[in-house]
């Protein structure tokens, strides 16, 4: 039974997808399936996340092909807290996509890929080798392009455009990297990999192909200077695939950047530290320097998660594991904080018909309820205590006072006020300024429930944490840990084995 907790996060939604395609001609049907599909993985994921809590990492190798030859999945804390996040997120947009998505996008297909996009999400933070992440990202890179050009509007077409290209990019290098790391080491499992680069992680192929990984996995987290594609494409589709675009496709790469630079490429720690840090302050800088030039909602909200990204690398950057424990802490709340704002973004488009800010106004006194939810995810963006980005922040902090990395404190705080500044244009403008286009405009049509029911879900579970952190801390202290010190990860995938001597350097 523990072996099926680990496989059905990605069995599931393969086999929900196969049946909404089955049940393509029944739209009602469809709606149903994909619901409840996504409430059972939310389930287990959360099952998952327990089982590990309590018992310890858990490693599974599929028809009992031993690690490293066959293909193995791992869940520690890190990649088990990631699943069940995802689990909460694809339930609550799925429940948004029943009051948006139109009827076109849903023949096309749009439930369906939408579980492959979660199916290649799980199978990426579940995964134990390099190759497999490779395949679970090419799966994710399918489903969320046809979700970008689902409807094939022209802003649509150009974004989808932007975005193929350059994460195909990526993937090449990827590839790349792995060809470079196999003829190195002879294996592409990620515990075996750590084991047989010990001792070896200066030779010029391990750091090319760990400076490879770093710019394949940085274009898909969206970090400086290579985030072009996501502000050009996020803000393109329908809210609902934006919004699950947002809260995870960039946690995907910032979960893989992790994970390599925690487990395999630990030797020249003070290079790798010094660059990531670099990567994390401009990416910080540039992110929230373009959120505050933007006027249209789901803009601003693109170039805020560039910004938000380098703070969950800064932490991989500082390396220890309490820094690790504040990434792994921000990352979960910017999922549902960062998920939230998209989908009020979304309601507020259905309630005024646009998302520019000059075109809309006077929300709050119309729809004091969507203001009030829509505060807590802002304030909480900007780390105001007590919710809960301000503990994201403040552990983030505390860790780089404690390394006397007062230069990166600086660059902290000021990106967090400007955060909040963006954050107060978006409330003075749509909220709480009349309607520029007249009072008649002020009348708009109501708020479906099922897009106010998520949207107070995900705020109502950000006051949950920001008033008992300590359960989340405890978790991503746990995690940390784990990152920190990769031996129990090591032994759980390969068991008792002897660790192997690298191999001799060639003539």
């Amino acid at each position: 039974m523990m072996n099926w907790l680990i496989i059905l996060p990605i069995l599931l939604p393969l086999l929900t997808a196969i049946v909404l395609i089955f049940c393509r001609g029944s739209l009602p049907l469809q709606r149903i399936l994909s619901t409840v599909s996504a409430a059972a993985q939310f389930v287990i994921s959360i099952l998952l996340l327990q089982h590990v809590l309590k018992n310890g990492i858990l490693a599974v190798n599929m028809s009992n092909w031993e690690a490293p030859f066959g293909i193995t999945f791992v869940a520690d804390v890190l990649s088990a807290s990631m699943v069940a996040v995802t689990g909460f997120m694809g339930f609550a947009v799925a429940l948004f996509g029943l009051a948006e998505i139109d009827r076109p996008r849903e023949k096309f297909g749009f439930y369906p890929l939408y579980h492959v996009l979660l199916m290649g999400v799980c199978g990426a933070f579940l995964t134990g080798d390099l190759f497999n992440l490779f395949v679970w990202f090419e799966v994710m890179l399918m489903a969320s392009f046809v979700l970008l050009a689902l409807g094939g509007e022209r802003a649509q077409l150009e974004g989808s455009v932007k975005y193929l290209v350059l994460n195909f990019l990526s993937s090449g290098i990827f590839l790349t990297a792995l060809g470079i790391l196999y003829a190195e080491v002879g294996t592409l499992n990620m515990a075996d990999i750590a084991v047989k680069l010990s001792g070896n992680h200066s030779s010029p192929l391990a750091m090319t192909s760990a400076m490879l990984l770093l710019v394949s996995f940085g274009v898909k987290a969206g970090v400086f200077p290579v985030f072009a594609w996501l502000p050009a494409s996020y803000h393109t589709p329908p809210v609902t695939v934006s919004a699950i675009f947002a809260g995870l496709l960039t946690k995907v790469g910032v979960y893989s950047l992790i994970r390599v630079f925690t487990l395999m490429f630990v030797g020249d720690t003070a290079f790798t530290s010094g660059l990531i840090i670099f990567i994390s302050v401009m990416t910080m800088i540039t992110g929230v320097l373009g959120a505050a030039a933007q006027f249209e909602v789901r803009k601003i909200l693109s170039f805020h998660i560039i910004s938000q990204i380098g703070y969950m690398t800064l932490g991989l950057g500082l390396m220890t594991a309490s820094a690790l424990s504040a990434s792994v802490f921000y990352i979960i709340h910017h999922i549902i904080v960062k998920t939230n704002l998209f989908l009020i973004s979304g309601a507020i488009t259905h309630a005024r018909g646009s998302a520019e800010l000059k075109k809309i106004g006077g929300l709050y006194r119309t729809h004091p309820w969507l203001a009030f939810l829509f505060l807590i995810p802002a304030m909480s963006l900007g780390g105001i205590p007590p919710l809960s980005g301000f503990f994201a922040k403040f552990t983030l902090v505390s860790e780089a006072a404690r390394l006397e990395e007062y230069l990166l404190i600086g660059v902290a705080l000021i990106v967090g006020v400007l955060t909040l500044y963006s954050m107060t244009k978006i409330w003075a403008e749509a909220f709480w300024k009349p309607d520029p286009r007249g009072r008649e405009y002020e009348t708009s049509k109501p708020i479906p429930w099922l897009m106010l029911l998520p949207i107070a879900m995900m705020a109502g579970v950000t006051l949950f944490i920001g008033f008992n952190p300590e359960w989340l801390l405890g978790i991503a202290r746990q995690a940390g840990e784990q990152l920190a010190s990769p031996d129990a990860y090591i032994q759980a995938v390969l068991g008792s084995q002897p660790p192997v001597t690298p191999p001799a350097p060639a003539p």
